[in-house]
């Protein structure tokens, strides 16, 4: 197990090489394997950004993403702004069904609204609306109404899991309730916990995923 001490400079190390965004701002504490992100950031999209880094690092158990949104003056846009590019961003994207999605805008922070089969659409959706100017946060409140293909869920996410490289299959224990997965067990990275519920996720007739995968460290 790392010391926190090591874990902080780890965290800071992998902010620091991402070059995507602007870490100047970015401040990190460490409790029991625990990463607090604070201080602010340039855009959401950066702040996205800055937590996808610090899953990247071993001995990650669990992140706390505190950092705010401090938008740059010429980056300010009415929500009536924010709400039209968002609209644009979603008719513009291939994966997102944008007539089934609504879209509301209040301060910043983007609520998408609706019903989709899939959830690589509501994905879809909340990427494409992420990397807007003017947006301070994203909620996905977009619901999956998939009809449940016949055949076994369970040995459609076994089989996807061992497809994946990051995910050892043999350490996850899987329970399927009603299109309701529910993940158990013990992975050895923050990243690996977050392979197995996209996994789970990309199994048609998957409603929900309960990710009660613990990381050790």
């Amino acid at each position: 197990m790392k010391a926190d001490s090591e874990l902080i400079g780890d965290v800071q190390t992998e902010l620091d090489w991402d070059p995507s965004f602007d870490d100047r701002g970015i401040v990190v504490a460490v409790k029991d394997g625990v990463v607090t992100l604070a201080g602010y950031v340039r855009s959401y999209a950066d702040k996205w950004a800055a937590e996808n880094a610090a899953k990247c690092v071993a001995g990650v158990r669990a992140i706390a993403n505190d950092i705010e949104v401090h938008l740059k003056p010429e980056s300010q846009r009415t929500d009536r702004e924010v709400a039209e590019a968002a609209l644009n961003a979603l008719k513009s994207s291939v994966a997102v069904p944008a007539e089934a999605i609504k879209v509301i805008v209040n301060e910043g922070c983007v609520t998408l609204e609706g019903k989709v089969a899939m959830w690589y659409e509501k994905k879809a959706a909340e990427d494409a609306v992420r990397h807007l100017w003017g947006v301070r946060s994203v909620r996905n409140h977009i619901e999956i109404k998939s009809k449940v293909y016949a055949g076994d869920i369970r040995g459609k996410i076994r089989q996807t899991f061992k497809r994946h490289a990051d995910v050892d299959a043999d350490k996850v224990q899987i329970a399927v309730t009603d299109g309701t997965v529910t993940l158990d067990g013990v992975v050895d990275s923050w990243r690996e916990r977050e392979d197995a519920e996209t996994a789970a996720w990309s199994a048609p007739g998957v409603m929900h995923v309960k990710n009660r995968l613990s990381v050790h460290v």
